[in-house]
């Protein structure tokens, strides 16, 4: 503990420091731009005072401090390209203005576009936001506890099997398996869920969630740079980096823009001063304005800034996009596919029917029947037994025989009686389908599996389970088709099944019968009859189909392998996400269509104000610089 005591405090100050740092950094542009403001304030007052000589190097050192980012950024953007950018454009057009002797007007140029580039910069950081946070709750250290002994260690020297000791209101150092003690556990920074998690022996627990209240032991599965947790954060950051097709049509037309630009300038140079006899000063000065209201600076910064709040956004509510692409392409979806089990279901059957001969007690043929099915590994079995111990106050005992056959039932005795446990076929189909005026017949177009248990008397009584649908299924779909997507389950049932879940999950057009391998063609067809279908399964055994869609769509539950497989993961099974998503999707490509009218029209509005002599280049500055600064602040809404 005193080992713990003294590194903590120099941790935390060469965090504060780090912090301090980081801060400054990411300020240097917005500092650097209103000390240019203020050198060009001082500049003016002395214009008023009649001291030019003196305001003239207190303009040029306005060009000097407020210009160096962006003639960095251009001159570099220039030689790597081997192509004109924007950022050159101004730097042109600021030189041009101090050429013909418009000195404070030039230095306005600069501080407008360093201003605007220094909130473009803030934008970048702050759609980063949720990465940085995330990041920042990744411990550092761990307790290894070896033999009786404890250790503080780095996360880094934590090692596959290590058993780590993770005391309350800690943050988990790695993904791993609890091993010892149980504790609520807040996985808030995985899935987005706000309600911590029961967990205990034998649950997988993640790094960088919450312990609550109790101290546990968990065994190491996987190394730090391979955890879920740092998964996240590699996907956003790498969703950040991947440019959507809107950006990257824009950064094609910049550079042949830039190119036509520079060649109108140089026409409007010379030829109204030979034919419609503009004097030399005027038709430089109207050149040098056209230089600076045609640049494409807000358009540019039109889509960028949308997109990475979006993709902001949507990690902060556990929605993760693999890129741009696939944020944009939800807009467009005219249907989605869902896997059924697992999706539109739990994944797991629950009881929902108990029908038992009349001479027999309920409790005691469920007893029965529960023990015999805790010793078999079928999930039909396990649910069976999960509903028999909640019903039971004794324990279940061990069968004294048993007998399993693999695909159709199990048989086991209890107190000396036989019971035969599983399919029609398996305790008789004739007798099995008459029990009870045929009731089976009735349960099994309700889409339930019915279990058949037989005794030495005939049909004791059967079990009727169901993978009940997800209570946000429902309003999910009717989401959907608000949004006008429609929506199609994809499942391996019989049709009479098939349409009582598709019935009561509000979905219109279901393909039963469809086995995993055929979900692929499913697809493949759906996407003839759709222009853009999204697939929606559990990332795992739909691997496929989630490839073959437009957009695949995984449910990961917090599961690393829906990383791998999908364009957009679900941390958390929630359904409605989906609907959240698509709503996203619609709304950043209104707004990336918002600023791309009003910036070419602002462009529009200010070439011809120009060409009829009424604009003046400071007009022009803050015409085209303001609305530079307008479109990405409009892309800034999606952080809500």
């Amino acid at each position: 503990m005193n080992d713990l005591a003294q590194h903590q405090p120099k941790n935390l100050e060469k965090k504060q420091q780090g912090s301090l740092f980081e801060k400054l950094i990411n300020h240097i542009e917005l500092v650097f731009a209103i000390i240019s403001g203020i050198l060009i304030f001082v500049g003016w007052i002395l214009l008023k005072l009649d001291l030019s000589t003196v305001a003239a190097p207190v303009f040029i050192l306005a060009y000097l401090v407020g210009g160096y980012f962006k003639a960095k950024e251009g001159l570099e953007d220039t030689i790597k390209e081997k192509e004109l950018n924007v950022e050159m454009l101004m730097i042109i057009a600021a030189l041009g203005a101090a050429v013909i002797g418009y000195w404070m007007e030039g230095a306005i140029l600069i501080f407008i576009f360093a201003l605007s580039g220094a909130l473009e910069t803030y934008t970048m950081n702050r759609s980063q936001k949720e990465i940085s946070a995330l990041m920042g709750i990744q411990p550092e250290e761990a307790i290894r506890i070896k033999g009786d002994s404890e250790e503080r260690i780095h996360i880094s020297d934590v090692v596959i099997g290590d058993h780590l000791l993770v005391k309350p209101g800690e943050r988990l150092p790695s993904d791993g398996r609890i091993v010892s003690g149980e504790s609520a556990i807040d996985e808030a920074a995985i899935t987005g869920e706000s309600i911590p998690l029961e967990k205990q022996k034998g649950d997988s627990v993640y790094a960088g969630t919450m312990n609550v209240n109790g101290s546990i032991i968990l065994e190491v599965t996987k190394p730090a740079s391979e955890t879920l947790f740092q998964k996240i954060i590699n996907l956003v950051q790498n969703a950040q980096s991947e440019k959507s097709p809107s950006q990257q049509f824009l950064e094609r037309f910049e550079g042949p823009y830039v190119k036509i630009v520079l060649a109108v300038v140089a026409l409007m140079m010379f030829l109204p001063y030979l034919l419609l006899d503009w004097s030399w000063n005027e038709t430089f000065y109207r050149a040098m304005i056209l230089l600076v209201v045609a640049s494409p600076c807000a358009l540019v910064a039109s889509v960028m800034p949308a997109t990475l709040s979006a993709i902001s956004n949507g990690a902060r509510k556990g929605i993760l996009f693999k890129g741009g692409v696939h944020l944009e392409n939800l807009s467009h979806l005219q249907a989605i596919a869902f896997d059924k089990t697992g999706t539109l279901t739990r994944g797991k059957p629950e009881v929902t029917d108990v029908l038992v001969r009349e001479d027999l007690d309920t409790q005691e043929f469920l007893y029965a029947v529960g023990s015999i099915e805790s010793y078999s590994n079928h999930p039909l079995a396990q649910a069976i037994t999960t509903y028999t111990r909640k019903g039971s106050s004794k324990p279940l005992q061990r069968p004294e025989q048993l007998d399993d056959k693999a695909g159709w039932g199990i048989t086991g005795t209890i107190h000396q009686k036989k019971y035969y446990v599983g399919k029609a076929k398996f305790v008789g189909e004739n007798e099995a389908l008459a029990f009870s005026d045929g009731a089976a017949q009735t349960l099994a177009e309700e889409g339930k599996t019915v279990v058949f248990v037989k005794d030495e008397n005939g049909i004791a009584g059967l079990i009727a389970l169901k993978d009940v649908i997800r209570k946000e299924t429902v309003e999910a779909i009717k989401r959907l088709q608000a949004l006008n997507v429609q929506s199609i389950m994809l499942t391996g049932d019989s049709k009479s099944t098939a349409e009582a879940i598709a019935s009561e999950a509000a979905i219109q057009k279901f393909i039963a019968e469809c086995l995993p391998e055929n979900k692929v063609e499913s697809v493949k067809r759906l996407k003839e009859e759709y222009s853009m279908v999204a697939m929606v399964g559990d990332g795992i055994n739909d691997a496929p189909a989630l490839a073959t869609a437009n957009v695949g769509i995984a449910m990961g539950e917090g599961t690393d392998v829906a990383l791998e497989t999908a364009d957009v993961v679900l941390m958390k099974n929630d359904l409605l996400k989906i609907s959240e998503a698509i709503e996203l999707s619609k709304r950043m490509n209104r707004i990336i269509k918002q600023n791309v009218i009003f910036s070419i029209s602002v462009i529009m509005l200010l070439i011809c104000s120009n060409f009829f002599q009424v604009l003046d280049l400071p007009l022009g500055v803050i015409g085209h610089e303001g609305s530079t600064i307008l479109v990405i602040l409009n892309g800034l809404r999606l952080l809500r």
